[in-house]
């Protein structure tokens, strides 16, 4: 069937106003994603977005808000003193414990996604690094750390820093006992890194579940599954692969655009 529809493009902006309206829209989408693939799990879990002009400012969910509600108007603006100085809801301790730190320690990182999903949380129980055992796999190779400690709920920024030092340059880090936490230079790239590498837990909890002695796993050869990252972790594969599920999300509920 033809379609008049254009491919994606990466996107430029004539000014800053419409480069943050953007960053919400994406932002908003992806708080929907998340519940739509049930990544909600109460009131835990927060995606950020850097605010393109005040750069230690960011934007997140409003501290008990289902994600599976939350428009563009319903974001919160957090300064670097974890103080809402644009919205009426209270931001999460923990997301600004975390988040301030690794946008500080990361200025390349537009976005931070973090979540309590079923299998990444599951796989975090393990504290090791994914394998490169499938071509999704491998756009987490060599490209994730792991947070080695857990001492409860994050609410101390100095618990933030330790998390911000795991992640490194990475695109994500496994938080121990916990979850995943993964970065990107836009929104949509943060989204998809997280979405694809909870995807990639449950594959690896999957192979593992059902190995043995007649049935071991084969893992990817380093060399190639250097190349494949190169192939589908780059941040514009990233970004691209968010755009199928933007358009999705938004046309199911065009509501999340409400400014």
């Amino acid at each position: 069937m033809a379609t008049d529809r254009q491919p994606h493009s990466f996107p430029s902006f004539a000014s800053v106003e419409d480069e943050r309206l953007h960053r919400k829209q994406r932002l908003a989408a992806g708080f929907r994603l998340f519940g739509a693939f049930g990544f909600d799990e109460g009131i835990a879990g927060h995606i950020t977005a850097r605010d393109p002009e005040l750069s230690d400012h960011f934007w997140v969910n409003p501290f008990g808000m289902s994600f599976r509600q939350i428009r563009v108007r319903d974001l919160i603006l957090c300064n670097h003193k974890g103080e809402v100085v644009e919205g009426s809801w209270p931001v999460n301790a923990a997301a600004f414990a975390i988040h301030s730190q690794v946008h500080q320690a990361r200025p390349d990182a537009a976005a931070a996604a973090h979540s309590h999903s079923v299998h990444g949380k599951a796989y975090s129980a393990f504290a090791r690094p994914l394998d490169a055992l499938t071509q999704d796999s491998c756009a987490f190779f060599e490209d994730h750390g792991v947070f080695e400690e857990y001492t409860g709920v994050v609410l101390d920024t100095e618990e933030g820093k330790k998390i911000a030092h795991a992640l490194g340059g990475y695109k994500a880090a496994i938080l121990r006992n916990h979850g995943l936490l993964t970065v990107g230079g836009s929104v949509d790239e943060a989204v998809w890194w997280f979405i694809t590498m909870e995807r990639t837990c449950q594959a690896q909890l999957l192979a593992m579940a059902a190995s043995g002695p007649e049935a071991p796993i084969v893992h990817i050869d380093d060399d190639v599954a250097r190349l494949t990252r190169s192939q589908v972790g780059s941040p514009i594969a990233g970004w691209l692969s968010f755009q199928p599920l933007y358009d999705w999300i938004v046309a199911a509920q065009p509501d999340l655009l409400e400014a």
